[in-house]
C-alpha cells in the first residue's frame, strides 16, 4: 500500500509539474505534507534536504550571479566580443556558442541567454542575418555549457546533493568538465553543419520588431575622445547592440547615413532603439544624451534618479505643444531622453516635434518628480527603470571573489558550500547586491523544489517504491546489457524533462536509477551521473527557460525545435551514453 501511495503521488507530481497550474514550490510542499501526515516520512526526514550543502551552494550562486548582472560587466563583455565577429555567419555562430557556453559553465544559463538576446539580434540585423539562425544555437549552447562544471546548472548541484545524502561521493567541481566539453563541441559542430541546414531562416523586419516593444528616437552627442569618431555611419559598432542611426546633424547641417560618411566629434546623432538599448547610452564612453548636456533649469536634482516611460493622455495640457515649448525640464523637473510614436521614424528635430495623444516619452528625473507625474492628470506612467551604470570595479571584484571560491572549493582546500557562501557575503558587503535585496535575487522556488524532491526520493527508497520500479526496468532491459539499462534511464529522463524542469526530472528518476544499478551490480554513482547528463541534453521542445527566451525574438515555431533540437538530442545521446562508462566505471 505504501508503494502504491508513493507512486500515485509521483504520477500526480509529474502531472502537476507539467500543467503548471500550481507553482512548483507549492506542489513540492504539498507532496511533503502528503508524505509526513500518514507517517511515511518523519518531519526530520522530510525537511532534511533543506539543510544540505546544496541549498547553500545554490543560494550563494544566485547572489553572486545577480551581482555580476547588476555590474553590467557581463553584458559589456559580451557586446565587446561580438564586435569582432563580422567574418561570416559560421564564425559568428562559433564565437557566439563558445562564449555562451563558457559563461553558462559558471552562471545560470537563463541569465546568460537573456543577456545575449538583445546584442545578438542587433548584430544579426547589421550583418544581414536572420536572428532565427543565431538565437537557437545561443540558447542550446547556454544549456550545454552547464554540463561543464558542478555549478553550471542547478541539476548538477541537485544530483550531487542527492548522492551525498545517499552515502555516495558527490560530484567534483570539474569532474564532468571533459565530457561537458565534448557535449559543447558536439553542439557547435552540429550547428555549423547539419543544424545550419535545419535552422529556419525567418525573413522580414518583424523578426526584430515585436509590436509589443516600442522603438524610441533620441538625440545623443559625440563627445571629445569618443571611440565612435571615425567609424562609418553604416557600420558603426553600436548597431551591434540594437541602435539604428537615423540622422546626423553637423554644424547645423542635416546628413543622412551614407557609406562614405564617418562620425565626427560634436555630431548630434538621431538614433533609434528599444528602451533597454537606449539606456546603455550612459555606459558608452564618449556618448551622452543631448538632454543631459543642456543647462539644468530646475536648480539641481535631489534623491534617487529614475527613468520612466510615460504616455500622454487625451486630457494632457502638453497636447499640441512642441517638446521645446513644453519644456518638461523647467515645468516638471524631468529630462526627456527619447520619444516613441507609432509610425514615426524620421524627425528633423525632437524639440520641434508637436506632441500628440498616445506619444510615449522616456523621461529621467528624481523619484519624487516621477511620482508627482504619476499623480497628475494627463499622464500615465507605464514602467520605471533604473539608469544602468557600468560598475567595472564592482564587476571585477565580484568576478575575482567568485573565481577564488571556485578554485578554493574545486581543489578541495575548503568545502565548496562555505567557500561560495563566504564569496556571497563578501559580494554583499562590497555593495554588489544591496543587503535588503538579497532575498529577492534568490530563486526560492528552485531551492524548495530541490530540498523537497530530495525528501521524495528518500520516501521512494524507504517504502521500496524505487526498488519496485527498478525491477521492472531491469527485467525489460537487463538482457541487453548494463549499458542498455542505463540507456533506458537516459531516455526516461529526457522524456520527463519535457513536462518537468531538468532538476525535477533528474530527482524523480534518480532513486529508481540507483536502485536499478544496485540490482544488476552496476556502480550507482555512474548511473546517477548518466541521469544528470541526460537532463541537460534534451532540446526536443522549447520548454526550457533559455529556449522560451529566444522563442519569440527568433520567430520560431514549435516544430522548429522538434526538428532541430530533436536531431541534436539524438546525436548527443548516441555520443554521451557510450562515453559515460569511459569516464566512470560502469561496474
Amino acid at each position: 500500500m505504501e508503494i502504491a501511495y508513493v507512486l500515485a503521488l509521483l504520477v500526480l507530481a509529474v502531472v502537476l509539474f507539467a500543467t503548471e497550474k500550481i507553482s512548483v514550490d507549492v506542489i513540492t510542499l504539498l507532496l511533503l505534507a502528503a508524505l509526513t501526515i500518514p507517517g511515511i516520512l518523519t518531519p526530520k526526514e522530510a525537511f532534511a534536504g533543506f539543510s544540505s550543502d546544496i541549498i547553500v551552494i545554490l543560494g550563494s550562486i544566485f547572489v553572486i550571479g545577480a551581482a555580476l548582472q547588476r555590474s553590467g560587466i557581463l553584458e559589456s563583455g559580451a557586446a565587446a566580443l561580438l564586435r569582432f565577429s563580422n567574418t561570416g555567419a559560421r564564425m559568428l555562430t562559433f564565437l557566439l556558442m563558445s562564449v555562451s557556453a563558457f559563461f553558462s559553465a559558471f552562471m545560470n544559463n537563463t541569465t546568460v541567454t537573456a543577456l545575449f538576446v538583445s546584442p545578438v539580434s542587433g548584430l544579426a540585423q547589421s550583418a544581414g542575418i536572420s536572428p532565427s539562425r543565431l538565437l537557437m544555437p545561443l540558447a542550446c549552447a547556454s544549456i550545454m555549457g552547464g554540463t561543464c562544471t558542478l555549478v553550471g546548472t542547478s541539476t548538477n548541484v541537485a544530483v550531487s546533493g542527492y548522492l551525498s545524502s545517499a552515502g555516495l561521493e558527490p560530484v567534483g567541481m570539474f569532474e564532468i568538465t571533459p565530457i561537458g566539453l565534448i557535449i559543447v563541441a558536439t553542439g557547435i559542430v552540429y550547428f555549423l553543419t547539419l543544424g545550419a541546414r535545419l535552422l529556419p531562416n525567418v525573413k522580414g523586419d518583424t523578426v526584430l520588431r515585436a509590436e509589443t516593444i516600442r522603438d524610441y528616437l533620441c538625440e545623443v552627442v559625440v563627445l571629445p575622445g569618443s571611440p565612435l569618431i571615425g567609424q562609418g555611419s553604416f557600420d558603426w559598432e553600436l548597431s551591434l547592440v540594437g541602435f539604428r542611426l537615423v540622422r546626423i546633424e553637423r554644424n547645423g547641417q542635416e546628413l543622412l547615413p551614407a557609406a562614405e560618411l564617418c562620425i565626427e566629434e560634436g555630431d548630434l546623432l538621431m538614433v533609434q532603439g528599444k528602451v533597454t538599448d537606449l539606456l546603455r547610452v550612459k555606459k558608452i564612453e564618449g556618448l551622452d544624451f543631448k538632454a543631459s548636456l543642456e543647462p539644468d533649469e530646475v536648480g539641481g536634482r535631489h534623491g534617487d534618479v529614475l527613468v520612466a516611460e510615460t504616455v500622454i493622455l487625451p486630457d494632457s495640457d502638453l497636447t499640441g505643444l512642441t517638446l521645446r515649448e513644453a519644456n518638461l525640464r523647467r515645468t516638471r523637473g524631468l529630462m526627456v531622453l527619447a520619444i516613441s510614436r507609432h509610425g514615426q521614424s524620421h524627425l528633423r528635430d525632437m524639440g520641434s516635434m508637436v506632441l500628440r495623444t498616445g506619444d510615449v516619452l522616456l523621461v529621467q528625473g528624481p523619484v519624487e518628480r516621477v511620482n508627482a507625474l504619476r499623480r497628475r492628470s494627463g499622464f500615465a506612467v507605464l514602467d520605471e527603470y533604473e539608469p544602468p551604470v557600468l560598475r567595472w570595479r564592482q564587476g571585477l571584484l565580484t568576478a575575482l571573489v567568485f573565481l577564488a571560491a571556485i578554485v578554493v572549493g574545486g581543489f578541495g582546500w575548503l568545502p565548496l558550500a562555505p567557500a561560495l557562501l563566504a564569496a556571497a557575503v563578501v559580494v554583499v558587503l562590497a555593495g554588489g547586491v544591496p543587503a535588503d535585496q538579497v532575498r529577492e535575487v534568490i530563486d526560492w522556488r528552485l531551492l524548495i523544489l530541490i530540498g523537497g524532491m530530495t525528501a521524495f526520493g528518500a520516501a521512494m527508497e524507504k517504502t521500496g517504491a524505487a526498488v519496485w520500479l527498478a525491477q521492472w526496468v531491469v527485467a525489460g532491459l537487463s538482457p541487453l546489457g548494463t549499458l542498455a539499462v542505463l540507456g533506458g534511464f537516459f531516455v526516461l529522463t529526457i522524456l520527463l524533462t519535457q513536462p518537468m524542469s531538468n532538476a525535477a526530472a533528474a530527482l524523480v528518476v534518480l532513486p529508481v536509477a540507483l536502485s536499478a544499478a544496485t540490482t544488476i551490480g552496476a556502480d550507482p554513482r555512474t548511473f546517477a551521473i548518466g541521469v544528470m547528463l541526460a537532463a541537460s541534453i534534451s532540446f526536443i521542445a522549447p520548454l526550457e527557460p533559455s529556449c522560451v527566451i529566444v522563442y519569440g525574438p527568433g520567430r520560431y515555431r514549435f516544430i522548429d525545435f522538434v526538428r532541430v533540437g530533436g536531431a541534436l538530442t539524438l546525436i548527443l545521446v548516441l555520443i554521451v551514453l557510450p562515453l559515460v562508462p569511459v569516464f566512470w566505471d560502469l561496474g
